[in-house]
């Protein structure tokens, strides 16, 4: 099916499947629910030494180590991985979702 858009070098459409995702907002004031939602794997949190300094983690990803930054989401993918999301481009993407 994908194969002959390929051959043809023709640019094709596909829309997103519709996959339910867990997912945490990162914030400095919930470092322990990140580390226990990512298993332990985010880790080495830094903040900025001023006031309203910048906040940081590292995400182990499948592509490698990723710095998610204060107000970031760190979603859980369809393999069980993690990674961060910036806020805008989680909201264009997700919506809330009824248990």
């Amino acid at each position: 099916m994908y194969g002959r858009n390929k051959i043809n070098n023709n640019m094709a459409k596909f829309r997103k499947k519709p996959v339910v995702i867990e997912a945490v907002q990162f914030t400095r004031m919930n470092w322990e629910a990140v580390q226990l939602f990512t298993n332990c794997t985010a880790h080495t949190l830094t903040t900025e030494r001023k006031p309203d300094g910048k906040c940081t983690c590292i995400i182990p990803t499948l592509e490698g180590q990723h710095i998610a930054t204060e107000g970031d989401w760190i979603i859980k993918g369809v393999q069980g991985e993690f990674y961060p999301c910036k806020p805008d481009i989680f909201e264009q993407t997700y919506e809330g979702q009824d248990e």
